[in-house]
């Protein structure tokens, strides 16, 4: 008995002994049992109530705040005075100041991003060039999965500050078709075959109601602009899906796209005919 107690009161430097240290470590590892069992009651008392991503984020935010609180409130037994650091640690403190600026801002943008929600887990984004599914929303820096299945860490800072483009926000997106079609084909006849296929596909929405219209007389084509909305989950797939159906369907009616034409006149009648003459004794 004697033994352990002299072990416990053993200094390890100035008046910190191994009591000390197990008390710190003690406390630490309590704390970080507090922060689980809070964390976890919250997460299946809010589960149902907030959006996963917003959740997540806020049992992050509380889990790391218990415990830097424990550890700030076991500092002295350490023989570290708080007082004193503050006082003492002037240069240290703009060195840290500046070397944590980032982190510090990194985390002030996740929990305001937190409450503004301009995205979630699962949405389709793009922000400065990377275009992808959100994968995670953390406490510092914001995962995206891009189209070709890369992962781009993008700090909170960074997406707070900049422009985000999501595309499944609303529930529904529209798209746009221009269909160029000859002078000689009837246009009325391909706006009907374009309606009658955008209202026999399953997830073209009604309202908003599609719209199909002659736009423009080009040079070599009549353009007729087809706007549709779908759902956004299923925006893509309906886009590509319409495009071949109209293309096809088009061509069994007899109606073509037709290539760029261009008419050449010769300002000089007589060298134009010298020219075939002298094409055709070659």
């Amino acid at each position: 008995m004697g033994t352990m107690i002299d072990v416990l009161n053993y200094k390890l430097y100035g008046d910190v002994t191994v009591y000390d240290v197990a008390v710190v470590v003690f406390v630490m590892a309590f704390a970080t049992i507090i922060a689980k069992i809070v964390t976890t009651n919250l997460r299946r008392a809010l589960i149902d109530k907030m959006r996963r991503d917003q959740l997540e984020l806020m049992l992050k935010i509380i889990y790391f705040g218990i415990i830097i609180i424990a550890f700030i409130a076991v500092l002295p037994a350490l023989g570290l005075n708080l007082s004193g650091l503050l006082v003492a640690g002037g240069i240290t403190g703009i060195i840290l100041g500046f070397a944590s600026q980032s982190v510090v801002s990194n985390l002030v943008s996740g929990i305001f991003l937190l409450w503004e929600k301009p995205i979630k887990i699962g949405d389709q984004i793009s922000i400065d060039g990377v275009m992808g599914f959100v994968e995670d929303v953390n406490v510092l820096s914001t995962i995206i999965r891009t189209y070709d299945g890369l992962y781009v860490r993008i700090p909170n800072e960074k997406l707070f500050t900049s422009n985000i483009t999501n595309y499944v926000a609303h529930i529904a997106r529209r798209f746009e078709y221009v269909i160029g079609i000859r002078y000689s084909d009837d246009a009325e006849k391909a706006i009907k075959i374009i309606k009658k296929l955008i209202e026999e596909h399953p997830f073209v929405l009604k309202n908003p109601e599609p719209q199909v219209f002659v736009d423009n007389l080009g040079e070599s084509s009549v353009n007729i602009i087809v706007r549709v909305w779908a759902p956004s989950t299923e925006w893509y797939s309906v886009k590509m899906e319409m495009l071949w159906k109209i293309k096809t369907e088009l061509e069994k009616n007899g109606i073509e796209i037709p290539f760029p034409q261009r008419v050449v006149w010769f300002a000089n009648e007589l060298r134009a005919n010298v020219s075939k003459e002298e094409g055709r004794q070659t």
